[in-house]
């Protein structure tokens, strides 16, 4: 999962790049990068960290230009080194500057094609670079003239459609000639568009959350459809255009975890999905009818479903674990070894509060299995007579090709154990998993009542994935991670 941005400005695109890339640092802390355009040339600028770490007042003073693309990475395809930062680019036709949040299922074949077919090296792991030349290869083709029609603009991202298949949200800049954004055909991943008036310029601005437009200053316009294709040309103009069309399946997981919970994203409020998440939920824990003294969320994305969960069977909800803000999201830190480690840092029992109590904890999800069980342990340790654990989300089971680092299904502890053994295993006194229907109507608003399901059932909505798509993942990521994943780090202990 990463976090994208693009503005098509009027003044330096560089400092309100860097301040949305900050709103949205939850998205990615591998790598960040960003690209500038000044009507002549491009600038970029990417490394390894955190944006207040990489873009320092020399680094920002040389982004020079009214136009530019930010983004923020979470390795999913690629090593996490420098050479797969984004935002990429490329120097025919025109100049193109690209940025995706995403994963491509075909990521292997299409590299294939590309050196057999159209003579490109592809130099990366990363996969917007497959995107950006196929892009680049069909508007050739498309559009072999100077000037650049919108139609050939949709047709080249119609090509791009037809060839890659997997979950993505694309920006991208074509010097001289405008910028255009592109979500895959079933809406897999967000993005957003917006505009706000500087004078009497109009800025575009399009983000993977709408919390960036919040600090901006700028209106929602729209969300990007699935299959839709916007454009806004050199004068400015915006041109939009649907051209494909398979059935909207968004991410449901983007609720769950990822998203802030003040973001809108196709019309739903993350915050109050989350909040009817913890109302369904409570039905769970009312009917075991457990003696609980304290409501607990895990920091901070659970905590609206644990204000809700709470409220519903009547018990108070207290802050018993303290997180230190300075610490990375342990869910998307690369490698289990890190995450192992940033666990015991990053949170804190707030002991007066958990002491000789019964404390129902609240998380988002449960993946591994290696987080709940220090966090179970570090509760005890403070006291706590009972621990009981209750996940926003049903068990994941299947690995997301879409854009979530999770590869390989013997990462889900899910997949080994039964919920009994799950809870015995973490120290659990009783386990509570949402219901995966419930979860479906905790998030479905309007005519959004569709979601991509997959990490929780295997049903792919690209209907390209199937056994061997999935060993074949496996294998090449559990290759480029040393192998690391929590069942086999944690089968001698089970």
């Amino acid at each position: 999962m990463c976090g994208v941005i693009g503005i098509y400005g009027s003044g330096n695109a560089a400092y309100d790049l860097y301040d949305a890339m900050i709103v949205l640092q939850h998205r990615g802390q591998d790598a960040c990068g960003i690209i500038t355009y000044d009507g002549n040339q491009f600038h970029l600028h990417k490394d390894l960290g955190l944006t207040r770490d990489v873009f320092t007042p020399d680094v920002m003073e040389r982004l020079k230009g009214p136009i530019g693309i930010a983004h923020l990475r979470y390795p999913t395809v690629g090593g996490g080194g420098v050479l797969d930062a984004q935002p990429f680019q490329r120097s025919s036709p025109y100049g193109i500057a690209m940025a995706h949040n995403g994963n491509l299922v075909n990521f292997w074949q299409l590299k294939k094609d590309l050196a057999e077919k159209e003579l490109v090296s592809v130099n990366s792991n990363c996969d917007v670079e497959i995107i950006m030349h196929v892009f680049a290869q069909a508007l050739l083709r498309q559009n072999p003239g100077t000037e650049l029609k919108p139609e050939a603009v949709f047709a080249a991202v119609q090509e791009v459609y037809e060839k890659v298949s997997g979950g993505y949200f694309v920006v991208a800049h074509i010097a001289g000639q405008g910028m255009v954004a592109f979500r895959d055909p079933r809406g897999l991943r967000p993005g957003i568009f917006g505009k706000r008036d500087v004078g009497l310029n109009t800025d575009y601005i399009f983000a993977s959350e709408s919390v960036a437009f919040e600090l901006l200053g700028c209106k929602r316009v729209s969300d990007v459809g699935n299959g839709e294709v916007i454009f806004i040309d050199k004068d400015k103009t915006v041109h939009r255009k649907t051209v494909a069309h398979e059935k909207f399946s968004p991410c449901i997981f983007e609720h769950v975890y990822f998203a802030r919970p003040d973001s809108i994203m196709d019309g739903i409020s993350v915050y109050k999905s989350r909040l009817h998440m913890g109302k369904l939920l409570a039905k769970k824990v009312k009917a075991a009818n457990l003696d609980i003294d304290v409501v607990s969320p895990v920091p901070d994305t659970s905590r609206s479903t644990a204000t809700a969960l709470a409220h519903e069977i009547g018990v108070k909800m207290r802050e018993g674990l303290i997180k230190n803000r300075y610490i990375g999201r342990t869910f998307i830190m690369a490698g289990q070894e890190i995450r192992q480690k940033s666990i015991k840092y990053k949170l804190t029992p707030n002991v007066p509060e958990l002491e000789g109590k019964n404390v129902l904890l609240v998380d988002d999800s449960i993946v591994r299995g290696n987080t709940s069980k220090k966090i179970i342990a570090m509760v005890r340790e403070a006291g706590a007579k009972k621990v009981y654990f209750a996940s926003a989300a049903p068990p994941l089971r299947y690995p997301c090709l879409y854009g979530i680092d999770l590869p390989s299904r013997k990462e889900y502890i899910a997949n080994e154990l039964s919920i009994d053994e799950i809870a015995k295993s973490i120290g659990a006194d009783a386990l509570f998993y949402q219901d995966l229907d419930d979860l479906v109507e905790a998030v479905s608003f309007g005519d959004v009542n569709n979601f991509c399901l997959a990490c929780f059932d295997g049903k792919y909505p690209t209907g390209d994935v199937d056994d061997a798509t999935l060993g074949a993942t496996e294998k090449e990521r559990d290759a480029e991670r040393g192998g690391s994943s929590y069942m086999a780090d944690q089968a001698p202990l089970l």
